[in-house]
């Protein structure tokens, strides 16, 4: 059992334990720069979740505003497990892989 690391940020930290080199309470994956709250809408790929959270943009021509969303890929340790639905908390990380710099540090489940 792998003993869990201190990352640094105000979130709970995992009830279980894994092996993932890329876990950051488990493996030795910083954490590091900006985190976000958002939704999981998409857990198709290994280890991988497509997070996506909503924001507001004033448009000045109009006086305005339109709502547009990010969505970005994060690495989904096996002590976390977020499903899709799930409300997570996601840290950036260095590059895990192509597209994946961001990684999930918490969950709260679906409602």
């Amino acid at each position: 059992m792998a003993e869990t690391t201190d990352i640094g940020l105000d979130v709970e930290a995992p009830q279980g334990s894994c092996e993932d080199e890329n876990c950051p309470f488990h493996g030795t994956l910083s954490v590091r720069g900006r985190t976000f709250q958002g939704e999981v809408v998409s857990e198709d790929m290994e280890d991988t979740v497509r997070v996506r959270w909503g924001y507001s943009e004033k448009i000045p021509k109009y006086e305005r505003y339109e709502r547009r969303n990010t969505k970005v890929t994060a690495h989904n340790p096996s002590c976390i497990d977020a499903r899709e639905g799930d409300s997570v908390t996601v840290a950036e990380c260095r590059p895990i892989s192509k597209t994946k710099s961001f990684v999930v540090v918490e969950s709260e489940g679906s409602e």
